[in-house]
Parts: C-alpha cells; structure tokens; sequence
C-alpha cells in the first residue's frame, strides 16, 4: 500500500545505469547485511505481478463499493485488474504490487501510457480488498475514476523512487533499469565505482557515504525521504491521525527528541538490515540508553519503579502506542514519545 512516499531524491539520483553494481556485488564483503535484508519490507518494498505472493495465494479477490465492482484475477504468470460499473467493464493487467503486504498491498496499471494507482487495495489483516488509504472519500464519476488514479510524473518518481532501486533517472520512471526493492544502492548510492576501485586499489574512488555517521537529524531527513520529514507534514498541513505513518514527524514531536543526540536516531532503534523487531520488550534497552544511562542495572531498575507506576517492562506500550488508523486494517506505533493517558486526544 502505498502509504509512506514523501520528497524522495536517491542517494546516486543522477546515478546511470552503468553506474549500479548491483546487490550481487555487495556480498563479497557484505555478506552478513545482504542475507538478512533480502527478507526486509524495504527490500521487498515492490513486486511485479508475476511473482507477487498475495495475487498468487489470493487467485481471486472481489470487493464492490456502490455500483462498481472489482474483481483481481491470477491467470497463467500474471493478474488482471477489472472493474465495472454494471454496463461497461475495463480490463487491465496489474504491472506492479506496492507493499510487502504487513499492512496493506496497492497495485498499479497502466492505460494509455500513463501510472494509475489501483482504487482498492488488499489489507492483510481482513484479507481482502477494500479501499486504498485515500480514497475513501472519493466518488468517481467514470469508470477510469473508478478504476484508480493517475499519477503525475513527479508522483511517478517519488512512488517508484520510494519502492525501487536505479528504476527513476532525471525524474522519469525506466523500467529497462528498475530493479524491484530498495536494494544496497538506493541508500547508499552507486556501488560500481566504488567495486572498480576495491579491485584496482584506486584508493580515490574507493569511499563510499558512510550513513552511520550521520547526525540525529540528518538520519531524519534521509530516512524521510520517502517516510516524510518533519518539515514536509509540518508545511503541508496533513493533520489529525493519518500522520502516524510518517516517523520521522512523529519522533521529531516527542519531548525527549534531540538532534544532537545519537541514542534517538533512527537507527538507534531499528536496524535498516533486518526485519522490524515485533516483541515490544526488546525496545525497553533502547528506552534505558537514555532514561537509565550511566547507572548500575539495579540503580536504573529503581529508578524506572520510580519514573513509571504503570509498568516496569514493555515502555512502548504506553509511550508509543499503536493508533488504529482509519480505513488501513492496521495499527501504527506512534513515534511520537510521550506520557500517553486513555482517552487523551491525539496529538498533533
């Protein structure tokens, strides 16, 4: 689903084809990073319809809003997307699956040359369609309309540039070069000269951006790429619970946020090679990194007792909470760390 997809510019934008060494190329020496991440959602971020799990396990999906009915059919390698509004019917092949599919799963079509991002989308937790995540409110008045929307070329590129690797160059979509996924390149920008270099010992070309050493803030901007910066929801007034999913919004919110502080990074908490850690007691060290630093084990034990009367393990529970978003069929943890009491409004 597409859900997340901000100002997105690569790491190598400008980056040639000829430039991408490709994933392959990374395990030589980064074998450890490359196994665990090929399972990530990122990795798994974009799908081509022939080898996309949902539409091969889910052969046929039906839903109907009003009078237009949708149905997604599997035939031979590929699905096709048809909606009809009782008279007329269109039919059209599903190019690409957006989404790994935890959350929620968005397809797009082509017609007449042009993007359309699908009107219904699958979501894990009913395990079918429903509308796509804003569109609800939407009445179509044709059956294009009905189908989905069109997507513009700077929305091409953000949601292609935001789900793929080496596929967006000057601002327009190649699918000669699109590689499904955000693989190495796409946060750590082109690798083939920096493969030359390691096999020529051309010491010049050889560095590569080292994201680890970015500061708090400059880990926000760059992983907002595409989950949306503070400043892009700040100024462009998206308001009330659907801004859950941009974290860096949310985190860069908390109180105890500070741009000079690597123990609030991004990384700090999640690690970009592998999987999203689901067991909320894993977080209570990242919690401590901070509020029980410097202190023995039973020093910083008292005092969690003290700071807390409501629980003495799984923090995130109550302080970052998971917010029921609106038509998604799914639960976001809000990243905005704070004192989270019952019934309190959400916080903008």
């Amino acid at each position: 689903m597409i859900i997340a997809c901000g100002g997105w510019t690569a790491a190598g934008a400008n980056a040639g084809p000829a430039e991408l060494a490709g994933t392959a190329a990374c395990v030589t020496c980064h074998r450890d990073k490359v196994s665990t991440y090929g399972a990530t959602g990122m990795s798994n971020a974009l799908e081509a319809a022939a080898t996309c799990d949902i539409l091969k396990s889910h052969p046929k999906l039906e839903f109907r809003d009003g009078k237009y009915s949708y149905e997604i059919t599997r035939q031979g390698d590929g699905s096709t997307y048809e909606v009809s509004d009782g008279e007329k019917k269109l039919t059209v092949p599903i190019r690409w699956a957006f989404g790994l599919g935890q959350a929620g799963q968005t397809y797009l079509f082509q017609i007449d040359g042009s993007w359309y991002e699908s009107r219904v989308s699958f979501f894990n937790e009913i395990q079918r369609l429903d509308i796509t995540i804003g569109a609800q409110t939407e009445k179509p008045r044709t059956l294009v309309e009905a189908a989905g929307e069109v997507l513009n070329r700077k929305q091409e590129s953000e949601c292609f540039g935001c789900h793929s690797t080496g596929g967006v160059h000057q601002g327009s979509v190649e699918a000669a070069t699109l590689v499904p996924g955000i693989q190495c390149e796409n946060c750590h920008g082109s690798g083939a000269r920096h493969v030359q270099a390691l096999k020529t010992g051309d010491t010049a070309n050889f560095a590569m951006p080292k994201l680890s050493a970015m500061t708090t803030e400059e880990m926000s901007d760059f992983c907002g790429r595409c989950h949306r910066t503070w400043a892009q929801i700040a100024a462009n007034g998206v308001r009330g619970v659907v801004n859950v999913r941009f974290q860096p919004y949310r985190l860069t919110n908390s109180k105890c946020y500070d741009a000079a502080d690597p123990r609030i990074r991004c990384v700090a908490c999640h690690n970009p090679h592998e999987g999203r850690v689901r067991e909320t007691s894993y977080y209570d060290s990242k919690c401590l990194a901070c509020h029980g630093a410097g202190r023995s084990r039973a020093t910083t034990a008292a005092r969690v007792a003290k700071m807390c009367p409501a629980a003495k393990r799984d923090c995130v529970t109550c302080h970052m909470p998971k917010v029921d978003l609106p038509g998604a069929h799914h639960r976001f943890s809000d990243h905005e760390i704070r004192i989270a009491r019952k019934n309190d409004p959400y916080p903008d």
